[in-house]
């Protein structure tokens, strides 16, 4: 996960790079944010290159021009992202996202079986610099990084997950799960062998509350997982 520009541009050789050919998936629009449905496989941002041009922002942007960015997700990862539609929304959005305000839901599939149903997950997160845009828990340097789980149901072999990240560093529901002992399927940077065998991270964006920066009425965004 990644809700600050924290992390590294990505600079993936061109043939790693394969954004998914789908349309434009808008949950909401009105006259100050746009929500969107991010497909697994997009680059919230540009990358490095030419070759990694194509992304959700950019995308947002040729059918809405004045969108502008308030958060990321990371690029394997899917569900909902909100945009602003002017600078005052971009300014009351950026400043809910920074004082904790904005609210948000993942559900995830992860290895093994999960337990207990309900916990927190608290360590602090720094990048692996030999190894960006991979993330590590380091108690001396790390920036606080806070996650609260709660089970959804367990099946064989795996869990699936509700997390609620009370942070938001690069990769954190990522690494958290992996410390915990059961890393995300599909992960292709904290999972190993045949969890690391999926066709896409199972991980996804799923509720997004925040206020609206019109009046500041609470609103409550979904998606549904893919998986």
């Amino acid at each position: 996960m990644s809700d600050t520009p924290q992390h590294p541009p990505s600079t993936l050789p061109p043939d790693d790079y394969q954004p998914p050919d789908v349309p434009l998936a808008v949950i909401h629009e009105d006259h100050e944010i746009l929500i969107v449905d991010k497909p697994s496989g997009l680059l919230s941002v540009p990358g490095r290159g030419d070759h990694l041009a194509d992304c959700l922002l950019s995308r947002v942007q040729t059918a809405f021009p004045m969108a502008l960015l308030v958060h990321r997700l990371d690029r394997d990862t899917s569900g909902v992202m909100v945009f602003a539609m002017t600078p005052h929304a971009q300014r009351h959005l950026g400043l809910q996202f920074e004082h904790r305000r904005v609210k948000k839901t993942y559900v995830a599939r992860v290895e093994g079986k999960l337990e207990p149903k309900t916990g927190t997950v608290d360590l602090p997160l720094i990048v692996d610099w030999p190894n960006r845009p991979k993330q590590m828990v380091d108690h001396e340097n790390g920036k606080p990084a806070v996650t609260d789980w709660k089970v959804h149901r367990y099946a064989e072999g795996e869990t699936r997950v509700r997390l609620f990240p009370q942070t938001g560093r690069s990769h954190q529901l990522r690494v958290h799960m992996q410390a915990l002992g059961h890393p995300i399927l599909g992960d292709p940077f904290y999972a190993e062998g045949a969890a690391r065998d999926f066709p896409r991270l199972m991980l996804h964006a799923e509720e997004l509350r925040l206020l609206h920066p019109d009046g500041g009425t609470g609103m409550k965004f979904r998606a549904k997982a893919p998986f």
